[in-house]
């Protein structure tokens, strides 16, 4: 029995089905780290070691390259489509800048309904910036927000703070001071005197193509 996914290598294992689908062979491991984020070549081969190691993946003996998936059930279940929800699509969200609506108001986007919850509304921002790319949120990836959720230490948030900005960002708090962390070591915090909690992050969606 295979091993229990951790979330860097399901979002791997993703791609490999995906690409593997469409095209035939494997991708190389610098195209596995540019699809999922990663900036070390290093750190995608450790994560394909994993997934050896947990039963997904075959490594073919004479082709270092040609990687297969075992259990041909997790790559039908990994590529299928299922049941989805149109959500709208609202727009924009950078870091430190107003929300910019989407140029269609009556634009939306194609999300799993397996992905959401039954007890909220729900929308989907497009990212612009790199303040979330060490939790593999990358820009112009596509997050889902959940309305009116409980927050928690360490959720990702969207956030309207002072000067109605808008920001993604990781809520902590501090000796009961809100902080808005990035999740990008070049980048500071953010310690708000106003704060508009916009809804919780459920969902990250990337197109490889």
């Amino acid at each position: 029995m295979a091993g229990v996914l951790y979330r860097r290598e399901r979002e791997v294992l993703e791609f490999l089905i995906q690409y593997q689908n469409r095209y035939g062979y494997s991708p190389t491991l610098t195209e596995i780290a540019n699809a999922t984020g990663h900036r070390a070549v290093s750190t995608i081969h450790q994560i394909i070691k994993t997934l050896v190691d947990k039963g997904y993946v075959q490594k073919v003996e004479g082709n270092s390259r040609v990687l297969k998936i075992i259990d041909p059930t997790v790559s039908y279940k990994m590529s299928r489509v299922g049941p989805s929800v149109e959500l709208p699509l609202m727009g924009f969200i950078a870091a430190g800048k107003p929300l910019e609506p989407h140029s269609d108001p009556y634009a939306t986007f194609s999300v799993s309904a397996s992905l959401l919850s039954s007890k909220y509304a729900a929308y989907v921002l497009q990212v612009k910036g790199d303040s979330l790319i060490e939790d593999g949120i990358l820009d112009g990836d596509y997050v889902v927000i959940e309305k009116e959720r409980e927050i928690k230490m360490g959720d990702i948030i969207v956030a309207i703070v002072d000067d109605n900005l808008a920001t993604l960002k990781k809520y902590y708090k501090e000796n009961d001071r809100v902080v808005l962390r990035p999740a990008n070591s070049e980048m500071r915090p953010i310690y708000p005197t106003q704060l508009t909690i916009q809804g919780k992050c459920v969902a990250v969606i990337r197109k490889f193509t």
